[in-house]
C-alpha cells in the first residue's frame, strides 16, 4: 500500500466524519452544518481528484 492510497482512503475517511457532523449539526446550526458540507466536499473531491491523476 502506497501513501498515495493511505491518503486517498484519509481523505474518504475524512469526508466521512464531516458528513456524519453535517447530520449531526443540521437541526441546530444550520451555518455550521454548511462550513462541515463545503469541508466534505473538498475532502471526497480532493481523493477523487488524487484516484483520478
Amino acid at each position: 500500500m502506497s501513501s498515495s492510497d493511505v491518503l486517498v482512503v484519509g481523505l474518504l475517511a475524512l469526508g466521512g466524519f464531516l458528513i456524519g457532523g453535517v447530520v449531526s449539526f443540521w437541526s441546530r446550526n444550520r451555518l455550521v452544518a454548511g462550513v462541515l458540507a463545503a469541508l466534505a466536499v473538498l475532502a471526497l473531491g480532493g481523493a477523487i481528484l488524487r484516484l483520478v491523476s
